[in-house]
């Protein structure tokens, strides 16, 4: 197994569905294929300590359409979690990747799951970080929720994008928000442009809205059976697990309708995977769980 590594990326930008999307990528060309997938308002940069760890891995981050430096969907376009699906296929098409492990945090997990279940012959392996599938709505929602959406997409697009006076003052709303400074420093850079008066957020605004549709307990249930890889679910001591009960009842699901499915829990909080120490225990455990299974091995094409 490799550990000749660098600990900087390779830019990448691809052209997919006439949206320009860019990313990271660390590791040998002829590394086993990995997609890594950030959460929301993130970007690419979330995975930099951790993807240089995955030895022998050929690990693509991407800044998702509307985060980091990616183009924003069109005027009349959405931005539901299903909605990156094609892109996903698409950028592995550009990769020449018939297949790949696919490795998500937060809403970039959700994303991965519905992508496995959606395209089981794309994907070798799933690794989750603090998230699987998002938490179920009740199943009458549906009508109050497409009026969120509507009214929501409404006001975010007619919202100028957020400024701040300096980049410090983007950390200290981070830090505020509860993320720790050395998180908020990690991903600033990324996230910010310099615009008249500060800096502003790259973000599109629409990701601030309401989904138009959201997933039921039968939806859930649903795509956690369609999973046929394996997966890796890992947690922080003090990240969503603790904030959210209903994530526990997600986990339960997911032990008992994924036929291999294991989780972990290692010290840290929900960006867990940015703090040094624990990306080199996340890195260590995702490649033991993919050396025991042949199709995922980390250790060479």
């Amino acid at each position: 197994m490799t550990t000749d590594r660098t600990n900087d990326p390779k830019p990448c930008a691809w052209e997919v569905d006439g949206l320009r999307l860019a990313g990271l990528a660390w590791g040998p060309e002829d590394g086993t294929p990995v997609l890594a997938l950030h959460g929301w308002m993130d970007h690419a940069e979330s995975f930099r300590e951790l993807a240089p760890r995955l030895a022998g891995c050929r690990v693509v981050a991407l800044d998702l359409s509307g985060q980091g430096l990616s183009a924003h969907r069109a005027a009349h376009a959405t931005y539901n979690i299903w909605d990156d699906l094609p892109q996903l296929a698409g950028v592995m098409d550009r990769l020449g990747w018939d297949d790949c492990v696919l490795l998500g945090h937060s809403r970039g997990a959700n994303i991965a799951a519905l992508f496995g279940a959606a395209q089981p012959d794309r994907v070798r392996a799933l690794v989750a970080l603090e998230s699987l599938v998002p938490e179920p709505v009740a199943s009458g929602s549906f009508v109050s929720t497409l009026r969120a959406f509507v009214e929501q997409t409404r006001k975010q697009q007619a919202r100028p994008p957020r400024t701040f006076a300096s980049r410090e003052e983007y950390v200290a709303r981070r830090v505020a928000q509860g993320n720790s400074r050395a998180t908020s420093e990690a991903l600033a850079d990324r996230a910010l442009k310099q615009g008249l008066g500060g800096v502003t957020m790259r973000g599109d605004p629409r990701l601030f809205a309401s989904s138009a549709v959201k997933l039921t307990q039968a939806d859930i249930e649903s795509v956690l059976r369609a999973i046929g890889c394996p997966v890796l679910n890992v947690w922080g001591t003090d990240g969503l697990r603790q904030r959210r009960p209903k994530v526990a009842e997600m986990i339960g699901l997911a032990e008992t309708l994924i036929a291999d499915y294991a989780q972990i829990e290692l010290a840290g909080d929900h960006h867990f995977h940015l703090d040094p120490a624990v990306a080199a225990q996340i890195a260590q455990a995702t490649m033991s769980f993919l050396d025991q299974r042949p199709s995922g091995d980390c250790g060479g094409g």
